[in-house]
């Protein structure tokens, strides 16, 4: 009974210093917690700066499927394919759409 005892006091003396130890690190973790107007106002900053080169290359993704689409175009109305006008009209929009998002996109942001 007596040995019994002995463990239960020491059972009992670690789990109190196991829980100062914890409430010590949460408290300690509490007084680092920065404000989170100042990550969001930097990953704006961040975003904002990243935007022009986005937009050049949704630019440059438009014009890569404008040359490939007219090629493709060309190939078709070579060959005599009647539905050269459908493919033009498709590869023509993807480009038109890709153009027109970047520049709504721009000027929904103000940027």
């Amino acid at each position: 009974m007596k040995k019994t005892m002995k463990v239960f006091k020491m059972v009992i003396k670690k789990s109190k210093t196991l829980f100062t130890t914890l409430l010590l690190m949460i408290l300690n973790l509490a007084v680092k917690a920065q404000d989170g107007n100042a990550g969001i106002n930097e990953a704006n900053t961040k975003v904002r700066g990243y935007f022009a080169a986005g937009t050049n290359l949704m630019y440059a993704v438009g014009a890569v499927v404008g040359l490939i689409g007219a090629v493709k175009v060309y190939q078709k109305w070579n060959s005599g394919d009647h539905d050269t006008g459908k493919v033009a009209a498709a590869w023509f929009g993807s480009c038109v759409f890709l153009v027109v998002v970047a520049t709504v996109i721009k000027s929904f942001f103000g940027i």
